[in-house]
């Protein structure tokens, strides 16, 4: 049976826990980034400080002697490692894989949460489009030398997690889930609160000054028609109910906010006769002078 965190510490599997830690010493002083410039010497601090982290509890390494590299899908761990996603913390999947923690502070140790249960599930962080949160899609996922396409339901909000069964870590002939956290990414029209959208709604100056209608890219149901009143002003608010993001629970929709905001048309572009009328017969506003 493979054990590769003995010879990650150049140990045999017999090795009294003095040697274990007197190995340990040497190797992380070799290896430790301060005194190692190497690129190489970040991972392998972290290889060895793994294998103290394992072999230097009595309980983990009673654990680890019975089902060796089986624990890392048979994998010796230097493997395991590098296959692992960018956005998984080792420390934290060693306390997965094992439970609890030695208390060691050298990279690996400090908290952990209790038990001996090996838990193979594995956590990562995406991040996507703010249009894909609401209507719903997909998100494409490379991870443990996979390629697969996830479903990212409408209405999600950022700090949700989505669990992906199967996709986790292997062990001992098991393979545990792939647990997902959702950021999604800021939109440039909308601003989300709960399941409300607000956003600017451009308004030209006919419809602001005797009303009309405007048409408005809603993202979830489209090309809406709205009614904008006679002397409609600029920051003037608009309420569109049910044209909101869906609720995951309810199923109901939350409503839609929207600010006018009034183009004015460039003067130079007016015919001539209509800017000189407006010049005569526009009014003076409440803060201009007179002669």
């Amino acid at each position: 049976m493979a054990k590769s965190l003995y010879e990650t510490l150049g140990v045999s599997e017999n090795a009294s826990a003095d040697e274990i830690k007197k190995a340990y010493r040497k190797l992380a002083r070799k290896y430790h980034p301060d005194v190692n410039k190497d690129e190489s010497a970040i991972e392998k601090f972290k290889e060895i400080n793994a294998a103290y982290e394992v072999l230097s509890d009595k309980k983990k390494k009673d654990e680890y002697d019975m089902y060796g590299d089986q624990i890392f899908g048979g994998q010796n761990f230097h493997d395991f490692a590098q296959k692992q996603s960018t956005n998984v913390d080792l420390d934290e999947l060693l306390r997965n894989i094992f439970g609890g923690s030695s208390g060691f502070g050298g990279g690996f140790g400090g908290g952990g949460h209790g038990g001996g249960a090996v838990d193979l599930d594995q956590r990562t962080t995406i991040t996507i489009p703010f249009a894909i949160s609401v209507l719903g899609g997909k998100h494409h996922l490379s991870i443990n030398n996979e390629d697969f396409d996830i479903k990212i339901p409408a209405g999600i909000k950022s700090g949700e997690t989505l669990r992906v069964r199967g996709k986790g870590n292997s062990g001992m002939g098991k393979r545990g889930d792939l647990l997902i956290k959702v950021e999604v990414a800021p939109s440039p029209t909308f601003e989300r609160k709960g399941n409300d959208l607000y956003a600017n709604m451009e308004v030209p100056l006919r419809e602001a000054l005797f009303g009309g209608k405007v048409t408005f890219d809603s993202l979830i149901h489209g090309d809406i028609t709205i009614k904008v009143p006679q002397n409609t002003k600029n920051g003037q608010k608009f309420r569109v109910r049910g044209k909101g993001i869906v609720d995951r629970k309810t199923v109901l929709h939350g409503n839609l906010y929207l600010t006018a905001n009034i183009i004015l048309p460039k003067i130079e572009e007016l015919d001539e006769e209509l800017r000189e009328m407006m010049k005569e017969r526009l009014p003076f506003g409440e803060t201009s002078s007179k002669e």
